[in-house]
């Protein structure tokens, strides 16, 4: 008689897991365990708090597992006494053998690209600072490698010219419940077909690593296709950041920029910055980018049109005079 139901434990730690753990709690499978991140000190104060994955299971009274190692024998322990089907996995750490191993129905995993292209930390923020027209998410069996198991199932979504990674990450929350449930379904009524990553192959492969400061840089001598993709690309968070001249003041000032648009208006000047009635205009290699939404440093993020009524234009350049 085929399964219509499977225990689980689910295993993530941000708010994007916490959309795919409250699916599986409201479908026809039981959580039997929630093993997320150990409390982190945070805020001004630096007083410890819980993960997002954490507050969902406290408030759903689910049993919790905080472990600081996942390979010390009492966590083994504990995990094996719930007796779990299958365990899923979403944004969490790298998992030792001995655990993801662990459950008869296996381990899987769901990942915000469409793989095997986008293997990584960061499947989000690259498809759209490399431009990519279409993303998805993918549920996989973990394996020894890491982003390289078996693929389930794969669901995809467009990516419209000025979407930014809040955005695409928000579809990819919804997108990715819908997945990991009919994965869960399928896996429970024996109507799975995994394929190996291998397989999958049609073009070169591209990669998300983790992004750091010197990624969210901004360089005007690149084109605006290229700028524009890398600033909807880290928008809102980490955010790209360029350094502009104050004349007035004589000193380089941070800027972040969180909103823009192209146009299809040739570069005059290279260094000065203008203004129309869509947002401040800064010149790339080829043309000017409409800038809509910035936050100097130090201040909170403002429109374009807040900040022309604090600051004058004529008083910045992109380069030292």
């Amino acid at each position: 008689m085929k399964e219509t139901s499977l225990n689980i434990v689910f295993m993530g730690t941000p708010e994007f897991a916490v959309s795919i753990l409250d699916a599986l709690f409201h479908s026809s499978h039981k959580i039997v365990g929630v093993v997320t991140a150990t409390d982190k000190p945070a805020g001004r104060g630096q007083q410890l708090k819980g993960s997002a994955v954490k507050e969902y299971a406290v408030s759903k009274g689910l049993k919790l597992l905080q472990p600081e190692s996942l390979k010390k024998p009492d966590f083994i322990a504990e995990l094996q006494h719930l007796n779990a089907d299958l365990f899923v996995v979403v944004a969490f750490r790298m998992l030792p053998e001995v655990v993801w191993s662990m459950p008869p129905k296996g381990t899987i995993n769901l990942h915000a690209s469409l793989l095997p292209q986008y293997r990584g930390a960061a499947p989000i923020n690259w498809a759209l600072i490399n431009g990519e027209k279409k993303t998805g998410v993918t549920t996989f069996f973990i394996d020894k490698e890491i982003d390289t198991g078996r693929v389930i199932d794969q669901l995809e979504t467009e990516i419209s010219d000025n979407m930014s990674v809040g955005e695409l990450y928000e579809e990819l929350m919804k997108l990715g419940s819908t997945l990991t449930v009919q994965t869960v379904d399928n896996i429970a009524n024996g109507m799975i077909e995994p394929k190996k990553q291998e397989d999958l192959i049609v073009s070169e492969l591209k990669h998300a690593p983790k992004i750091f400061k010197n990624d969210c840089e901004i360089n005007w001598d690149n084109s605006i296709a290229q700028n524009h993709n890398l600033i909807r690309g880290l928008s809102p968070y980490p955010g790209a950041w360029t350094k502009i001249y104050s004349l007035k003041k004589q000193e380089w000032v941070n800027f972040k920029i969180l909103r823009t648009e192209k146009s299809e208006m040739k570069v005059k000047n290279s260094q000065n910055l203008e203004f129309n009635e869509r947002g401040i205009l800064v010149p790339c290699s080829d043309f000017y980018l409409i800038v809509s939404e910035l936050q100097p440093e130090g201040k909170r993020k403002m429109h374009y049109k807040e900040f022309l009524a604090g600051y004058k234009l004529e008083d910045w350049a992109l380069k030292m005079p």
